[in-house]
């Protein structure tokens, strides 16, 4: 592990343990611990089936994304997904978005630097949806406060997103880019893997691609805010479809923030700062936060640790035979 790595590793670690700090300091523990004792199986049951949902509906958006490049099978498609989950997981700071590029571009022979781009295409594209979601929820809701300073900060990055988006895909277009170009190749493979990225970024720059992507990315994000009402219904709180929407998307953004491994501390310290916006009891959210937390973590690791058993670590022979590092 590099030390940019190692560096963001212990920042996301770090980051984890304050947020949990922050959350034990606002709700009562043992409450909290009462209302899942009390909680009803078959709401829990529907939270994993909406679960479920969604991650399928994401394989599915990925495997739209990466057409263009290279056709490749639903299953496959949904495995190296599930083993960049797992990965996060198990990894601090997301690091699982590397696993997945690195994984479907060594088992399916591309270059994994033009898998990332499709990666970061999609990361653009759910950080807009989500953002939208928070956005119309705040506006339904009328909520003020730091709900609304940090969705609006959320809007701000979605927007510097989808500039350096625009940017990476047009970028030899762009004047001046010759001159780059030129200075550029004295680094020959600096300029190979921007050209490789470039041409992962490029999917953004078809209509269709983009369009598929931003409907699938309503559905699975549909999945989840039915999650969290079917979680609140499993610990007592009749959440209306804007307080659920507000609540998903809001963990969502705060999720984006590189943390210790599964995103642990900083989700559940969103729900709780929501929760307290919208004058919902504090403990009830918390525990609808963790019955949503650990389905995604339980049944994302379960798939991982099954994908990845199927398909192995190391890519097949033919493939390394017939690919050159990348």
């Amino acid at each position: 592990m590099s030390g940019r790595a190692i560096a963001r590793a212990v920042l996301g670690s770090a980051v984890s343990i304050v947020a949990l700090a922050l959350v034990l300091r606002s709700v009562d523990v043992e409450r909290t611990v009462d209302v899942l004792r009390a909680a009803a199986p078959s709401w829990i049951a529907l939270v994993a089936v909406f679960i479920t949902a969604d991650v399928l509906v994401r394989a599915v958006r990925w495997r739209r994304l990466l057409a263009p490049i290279r056709s490749v099978a639903y299953r496959p498609m949904l495995g190296y997904l599930l083993v960049g989950y797992l990965a996060n997981n198990v990894l601090p700071a997301r690091l699982g978005e590397l696993v997945r590029s690195h994984y479907l571009g060594d088992r399916e022979g591309m270059s994994r630097t033009t898998t990332l781009g499709t990666v970061v295409v999609e990361r653009v594209v759910d950080t807009a949806v989500v953002v939208a979601i928070a956005a119309a929820a705040i506006l339904v809701l009328n909520v003020r406060g730091v709900v609304t300073d940090a969705v609006a900060v959320g809007v701000a990055i979605a927007a510097l997103l989808v500039v350096g988006l625009a940017v990476g895909v047009a970028a030899h277009r762009l004047p001046g880019s010759d001159t780059i170009a030129q200075r550029a190749a004295r680094w020959p493979r600096v300029g190979e893997l921007a050209a490789k990225l470039r041409d992962g970024l490029a999917v953004a720059g078809r209509p269709r691609t983009l369009v598929e992507a931003l409907t699938l990315s309503v559905v699975a994000w549909g999945a989840t805010l039915l999650a969290f009402a079917a979680a609140g219904q499993a610990v007592g709180l009749e959440l209306r479809l804007g307080e659920a929407a507000l609540l998903s998307s809001g963990v969502a953004l705060a999720s984006a923030i590189p943390a210790g491994p599964g995103y642990l501390g900083t989700y559940e310290l969103a729900a709780v700062k929501i929760a307290e916006a919208l004058g919902i009891p504090v403990d009830p959210a918390f525990a609808m936060a963790l019955v949503v937390h650990a389905s995604i973590l339980i049944l994302t690791s379960a798939g991982g640790t099954i994908a990845l058993a199927r398909l192995g670590w190391r890519r097949r022979p033919e493939v390394a035979t017939a690919t050159a590092e990348r």
